[in-house]
């Protein structure tokens, strides 16, 4: 079979600036940022962790909290009962219930919310049908149920075996937000889970995008969820001087990709969710199309748990081999969303990398990096960052990265876009992820008809 051609038809997100896509991205290109303290504050003083900093999905409950105001139309919050209850289920973990709303979010967007309820199983060749073995799930996370693991363990030397809950195991599993998409929504198709740390919801877009250009698949619900915002995790994060310090009078200024003032991430949470599609089936439904999924390029530094390579060779491998996939130079390139997480490390190899990548070409993409306005996400950011460098491609415009005053020695000559959106027309975007243990991503968008 010849490799068939898949896009973007469907986008969904819960994020800390917004619990919808939509309102994400008005306010990330409005410059707007979601970072403040930490919720209960107190239970990290209390044992001593130096970062007080977070960036936490608004919720219907909170809505005196300081990441938005109570009466902006670009700020929708969460509202984790009516998740529960329109999925028929009690308790989930929060990551899960994130997955799910995008999921539905972007199922709708897509078009195909009635279709996957009502003809799961449908064999039609009407084109308004979606035929449920051909429709399939790759979501995953970096940290899974660590919350309830936790709260089980206390529970089952307080107050016995019989108290610990028979969904913990179910509920703790990397792939359980795959699971339920699939068993909410007919998904009889590939069903898939992928962990690569923050690399993860990138990964999940790659792989899916494989299932149907490979014809696994017609229809694939793909990215990344998490939600870990707990003492242990930040105190881990802490403990391996990732996180960010100095800025507790200043939140919003915490978060400064490529600024020599970066001090590390700010933790964050959330999901962002994809439909993709093959192109012709997308067509023959009509389908409004985001953009063209074009390549997908892994790599691996094989150097140090936490820290990539300082010669970037890593990051330059993704992003060539996600370039050397679709058949198309760097030259071509008109955008990069950086996965830039503002630490003293990783931002600079970064732009060492980027710079291998563009040499001995005249291209000069724009790029830019939106943790300064999220927080990192962690399993989600991939997922995140590739929804805003596809929006960029639609909407024609480049969110800024924020706290940006001073840029770092290494970022000399790239065109990064600083604390104001910039209106472009971009055909070509790529968009970076890495993570811990050096696992690296880029994934290559185009406008449908670039």
């Amino acid at each position: 079979m010849s490799a068939r051609r898949v896009v973007v038809t469907g986008l969904g997100a819960v994020s800390p600036l917004s619990a919808t896509a939509r309102t994400t991205w008005q306010r990330v290109v409005r410059g707007d940022c979601a970072i403040g303290m930490l919720p209960e504050l107190h239970r990290y003083e209390e044992v001593g962790i130096p970062t007080k900093l977070a960036a936490t999905v608004p919720r219907v409950q909170d809505a005196d909290s300081s990441n938005g105001s109570a009466d902006d139309d670009a700020l929708v919050r969460f509202d984790a009962p009516a998740v529960q209850a329109r999925h028929g289920r009690r308790t989930l973990p929060d990551s899960i219930l994130y997955a799910l709303s995008a999921a539905d979010e972007a199922i709708a967007d897509a078009g195909l919310a009635d279709a996957l309820q009502q003809n799961s199983s449908s064999s039609s060749n009407d084109n308004r049908q979606v035929n449920g073995a051909r429709a399939g799930v790759a979501v995953g996370t970096g940290i899974s149920g660590l919350q309830d693991l936790i709260a089980a363990h206390e529970t089952l030397h307080t107050r016995g075996y019989r108290r610990v809950s028979p969904y913990l195991i179910p509920n703790s599993l990397v792939n359980m937000a795959a699971g339920l998409i699939s068993i909410d929504y007919g998904l009889r198709g590939p069903n898939h889970a992928v962990s690569t740390a923050c690399a993860t919801g990138a990964h999940a877009i790659g792989d899916a995008y494989r299932f149907i250009k490979y014809g696994d698949a017609d229809v694939m619900v793909c990215g990344g969820a998490d939600a870990c915002i707990m003492p242990v995790v930040v105190a881990g994060f802490a403990r391996a001087k990732a996180l960010a310090t100095g800025f507790d009078d200043a939140p919003e200024e915490s978060s400064r990709p490529f600024d020599r003032r970066r001090s590390g991430f700010v933790i964050g949470e959330g999901a962002a969710l994809f439909v993709l599609e093959e192109l012709e089936h997308a067509r023959a439904r009509g389908a409004h199309i985001y953009a063209e999924v074009r390549g997908y390029g892994l790599s691996g530094d094989a150097h140090h748990v936490t820290a990539p390579h300082e010669s970037g060779d890593g990051a330059y491998r993704a992003m060539r081999a996600a370039l050397d996939s679709a058949g198309v130079d760097a030259r071509v390139l008109d955008h990069i969303n950086a996965h830039a997480t503002s630490t003293p490390l990783g931002d600079g190899i970064e732009c060492r990398a980027i710079k291998a990548l563009l040499a001995g070409t005249a291209a000069q993409p724009t790029i830019t990096a939106t943790k300064g306005a999220t927080g990192h996400l962690l399993g989600a950011a991939g997922s995140l960052e590739a929804m805003f460098a596809v929006m960029s491609i639609h909407a024609g415009v480049v969110p800024p990265t924020l706290n940006l005053h001073e840029p770092l020695e290494e970022a000399e000559g790239l065109h990064l876009v600083a604390n104001t959106a910039q209106q472009q027309s971009i055909n070509f975007a790529l968009s970076n992820s890495f993570g811990f243990g050096g696992t690296n991503v880029s994934l290559l968008f185009s406008k449908p008809d670039a």
